[in-house]
This record gives structure tokens, C-alpha cells and sequence, in this order.
């Protein structure tokens, strides 16, 4: 196998198929927790950690795994890995720990871990699920720390927590309120959007189950059905 898959399969999930800018999945935790740089941080590589060893396991295991049983199966691997990541943090990272609350146990749930454990890693093969884990993972990190820090710049002044403009501009607290975050967040997308129509690809046009990579997986015939009951 070429060096180039390798290289196409880990910078998959950095640009071209960015998890929160390009695939739009994982935005409870996106908005939630990016208050501050360092949540986002913590979150993205907690995240990828799980991220990782989910897929790794999960390719090594894909053809032992029954079919009919491969969801379960895979709930169950990563929630196994999330809670050996929470251990580690509330044990090193207690303020971690603390900021990020309910939304660390979830990374059960977080769809871009289970979405990559259907659509990649039970369909091939560990290196290769190595790399896309990462590299998502490494996406989902990113977007999560620039809008943490936008957030945390604009709304309290400071930047991991030093002082850069608090002392000579009142800080806009609405960015570090709900409101605060689905600004900049649409703001990243419509930014994403605008560098993917530069460079001739499909904007995200929505956060359905159209942009759900999962979406065969989910018992739906189609897109438009699922589009047609939300009518």
C-alpha cells in the first residue's frame, strides 16, 4: 500500500472531511464546552484517544463480530476506552474534569466515534483505521481549541487563561453564553463553506441526516424520507 492512501486517509478528517466543519457531527460537546481554550483541548484529545483505540480495536475485531450485533458491540469497546480516558482525567486532570462534567462520560454517544467505527473501521484494516482515527481526531481538536479560544478572547479576554485584552476592553460575555456559541460556530462553518466553494467542493448544506455519514446505517431508505417526516 502506497504512502499517499496513507497520507489521503489521515488528512481525511483535517480538511476534506473536517468532523465538526465538514461533516457536522459531534456539536453538543462542540458548543458546550468551548468556553474556554483549554476545555477544547481537553475534550478534542479525550476524544481522540478514545477515538484511536476504538478504531484499532474495532478493525482487529471485524470479522469476529457479528453483523446483527456490531452496534452493541461497538457502544461497548468505546465505552470501555471512555472510561479508562475519564479515570485518567479526573486522576491527573482534575480541573479538566471539572470543566468538562457530563460531556466527558458521553464521548460513549459522540457520534463521530461511532460514525468512524461503521463507516471506516469495520471495513478496514488496523494502520489505516489508526490513521483515520487520528486524523479525525486531530480535526475534531482543532475546531474544538479555535473556537474556545475565539470565545474565550472575545468573552472574558484572556487566552488560557492570561490576559490579553481584559485590561483595556470590556469583555463580551454573550460569547461565553449559548448564544456566543453557535456564533462563532456558524461562523467557522460559513468560513469552511467558503474555502470549500474556492476550491470547487460541496458547502455543507445541512445537519441532517443528509450529512450524517452513518446514514446507511440507520435503518433509513433514504435521506429524503428522513427530510420528508421533518416537513
Amino acid at each position: 500500500m502506497s504512502n499517499n492512501k496513507f497520507l489521503s486517509v489521515f488528512t481525511n478528517g483535517l480538511v476534506k472531511e473536517n468532523p465538526t466543519l465538514r461533516l457536522v457531527l459531534g456539536t453538543c460537546p462542540t458548543l458546550a464546552v468551548t468556553t474556554a481554550a483549554i476545555n477544547g483541548i481537553g475534550m478534542g484529545l479525550s476524544a481522540t484517544l478514545v477515538l484511536v483505540c476504538s478504531n484499532l480495536v474495532i478493525s482487529l475485531l471485524r470479522k469476529v463480530i457479528p453483523d446483527r450485533v456490531r452496534i452493541p458491540a461497538y457502544i461497548t469497546i468505546i465505552a470501555g476506552f471512555v472510561t479508562v480516558v475519564q479515570m485518567l482525567v479526573k486522576a491527573f486532570l482534575p480541573s479538566i474534569d471539572k470543566a468538562l462534567g457530563i460531556y466527558l462520560p458521553l464521548i460513549v454517544v459522540n457520534c463521530i466515534i461511532l460514525a468512524r467505527a461503521e463507516m471506516f473501521a469495520s471495513k478496514n484494516t488496523p494502520v489505516l483505521s489508526v490513521l483515520d482515527g487520528l486524523g479525525m481526531g486531530i480535526g475534531f481538536t482543532a475546531v474544538l481549541t479555535i473556537m474556545g479560544a475565539l470565545r474565550e478572547l472575545f468573552g472574558a479576554g484572556t487566552l488560557f487563561s492570561l490576559p490579553i485584552t481584559s485590561n483595556f476592553i470590556s469583555p463580551m460575555i454573550v460569547f461565553l453564553l449559548p448564544p456566543g456559541g453557535f456564533f462563532v460556530f456558524g461562523m467557522l462553518v460559513a468560513a469552511s463553506n467558503a474555502i470549500a466553494r474556492k476550491n470547487g467542493k460541496k458547502a455543507v448544506e445541512s445537519m441532517g441526516c443528509e450529512n450524517c455519514p452513518a446514514k446507511d446505517a440507520c435503518g433509513k431508505e433514504s435521506c429524503a424520507e428522513e427530510a420528508a417526516e421533518h416537513e
